[in-house]
């Protein structure tokens, strides 16, 4: 096998600050685009994020439509309705308002859109054929409206598969934002498990891009179109990776605890791109792949504070369920790193003796010690699962190879049984 030796860094786009959103008419404008679609959610279309975003077009005299059926937590259905939209107003560009599933609605649906194919063409490899997209996509300008996927930064897009209960998604540079405005004003009023659920998402983001398997150990592509957006722990995902680990916890827990602190939001809203530019090149690994069959196997979960006609695990809720088993299990691989990530969390690491034997376990008491904190369900079994859905979890893991295979630990299907059985209950 041929090593690889590069790494190739796909840069963001981003203007951070707070009031930056109203200034997107005047971007469109400039760019000499007169028809865009704004994709939201309808639990968004009438608040200030979006109300802010039309305002602004139609100051600048862009002529827009609104497509505010993006379901949280989109599924290839949902999808499949915004391909359908974008496709037939022919539009010039893309407008998303809103978290994760709004940005990666628009990607998704711009993708389609203009290159027009099977659905499960673009999908990941092994559960779909992962063709590279094959070109330039039209500009889409993302808002984030929570602080924690770090879209407005990625190439990448995830969704439910309904009928294969897991989650999959489609991952390419072309698929990137040409812009983000990331603007701390439209995080206000985030109920707090959303707020929680997210910040957690960017801290998971962040430790699993640092202690991915280094992009140096991973094959070489017979031609750079094919080198991968999630290329392993490289010196410049690093550099986001710990800066979005400081900040997270450092202000998470303040932003989630009083809404009204706008110094603890406008950081975690920029710790969160922050992690999404490190992740974006980077990767994430056996957290989020364990996390896509929790959310696609929900029976009847819903958090208190949302009002969603569908169970739901929140993402970065799903995310963080599985984290303190997932660094237990991948802390002997490359301990500097985890005690590392440990020490930036506020463990005490002069204990330590057995650096690769004790690593895993104190950043997975850090870990613990947050979610404590912020009220988050004590283990997977707090949402509804039990030691009987252990084989179908672990199942719908294995294919997740765009994210499994950057562990720095091998792992097989036995692993992954374990690992949900740890996961069923974070603390005793």
């Amino acid at each position: 096998m041929d090593k690889e030796y590069a790494v190739q860094m796909a840069s963001s786009n981003l203007r951070f600050g707070a009031g930056v959103t109203k200034e997107v008419g005047m971007d469109l404008t400039d760019m000499g685009i007169g028809r865009v679609l704004v994709f939201t959610d309808k639990n968004l279309k009438d608040r200030q994020p979006v109300q802010t975003v039309l305002e602004s077009l139609e100051s600048e005299k862009v002529e827009f439509e609104l497509f505010d059926n993006v379901r949280v937590e989109p599924t290839d259905y949902s999808m499949k309705e915004a391909i359908d939209f974008a496709t037939a107003g022919n539009y010039e560009a893309y407008i998303a308002v809103g978290g994760g599933s709004t940005i990666d609605t628009a990607k998704v649906a711009n993708l389609y859109a203009t290159y027009p194919d099977d659905f499960y063409t673009y999908i990941n490899a092994p559960i779909g054929l992962g063709k590279p997209v094959p070109g330039p996509l039209k500009p889409l300008i993302a808002i984030p409206t929570t602080a924690g996927t770090g879209s407005e930064t990625t190439g990448v897009a995830i969704m439910d598969l309904s009928e294969r209960h897991a989650k999959s998604g489609i991952a390419h540079r072309y698929l990137k934002p040409i812009l983000g405005l990331v603007d701390s004003e439209n995080t206000k009023g985030m109920p707090a498990v959303i707020a929680a659920s997210s910040g957690l998402d960017v801290l998971c983001h962040a430790l699993e891009s640092y202690t991915a398997i280094p992009f140096s150990d991973r094959s070489r592509p017979t031609r750079p179109i094919y080198r991968p957006a999630y290329q392993g722990s490289n010196p410049i995902s690093d550099m986001w990776a710990l800066k979005a680990i400081e900040l997270t916890t450092k202000y998470l827990v303040r932003a989630v605890k009083n809404p009204n602190d706008d110094e603890a939001r406008s950081n975690m809203i920029l710790a969160a791109s922050m992690a999404g530019m490190g992740f974006g090149n980077a990767g994430v690994h056996l957290c989020h792949g364990m996390s896509y069959p929790v959310s696609g196997m929900v029976r009847d979960y819903q958090p208190e504070g949302l009002n969603l006609s569908h169970p739901i695990v929140p993402h970065g809720m799903s995310v963080i369920l599985n984290a303190p088993a997932v660094f237990r299990f991948t802390g002997s691989a490359c301990p500097e790193r985890h005690l590392a990530v440990a020490q930036l969390m506020g463990a005490d690491v002069s204990k330590v003796r057995d650096i690769k034997n004790e690593a895993g376990e104190l950043l997975a008491r850090s870990i613990i010690n947050l979610m404590k904190e912020l009220d988050i369900p004590n283990g997977l079994s707090a949402i509804g699962y039990s030691e009987d859905d252990i084989p179908a979890l672990a199942a719908g893991t294995l294919p997740q190879h765009r994210v499994t295979k950057l562990s720095p630990r091998p792992v097989n299907a036995e692993d992954f049984k374990r690992m949900f059985s740890d996961a069923m209950v974070a603390w005793k």
